[in-house]
């Protein structure tokens, strides 16, 4: 089956669950660079896979989901941040983190089947 628009890609609609759920969390964190670094790590997720998902090449679209990667990757790495700031405590942490380590496997999915001389 062909993915026709990037609002079906489920990497991007388990990104945007991610940035909604991170925004909900720090919305009121008077930590303001801390909360604005981490809520632009998590946007940026979804939005280089929709952005390379109109992107005329797989190659271009590979591009694009390495770097909804790394920004999965950035807030993860800011998630322990702010459990050791004691900006969320244990549980919280573990939903965001699983729901992020969630959208980095499918991401890897995504980009191994969009690998030339990939066998699926």
């Amino acid at each position: 089956m062909k993915i026709h628009r990037f609002e079906d890609v489920i990497a991007w609609q388990r990104a945007q669950d991610l940035a909604v759920n991170v925004y909900a969390q720090f919305k009121d964190n008077k930590d303001w660079d801390f909360r604005n670094q981490i809520c632009r790590a998590s946007v940026s997720i979804s939005n280089n896979i929709a952005e390379g998902f109109d992107r005329s090449s797989n190659a271009e679209f590979r591009k694009f989901l390495y770097i909804s990667l790394a920004s999965c990757s950035e807030t993860k790495s800011m998630l322990y941040l702010a459990q050791r700031l004691n900006y969320l405590n244990k549980d919280v942490t573990r939903v965001l983190m699983s729901q992020s380590v969630e959208v980095s496997k499918i991401l890897n999915g995504l980009i191994n089947s969009l690998t030339p001389n990939n066998p699926h």
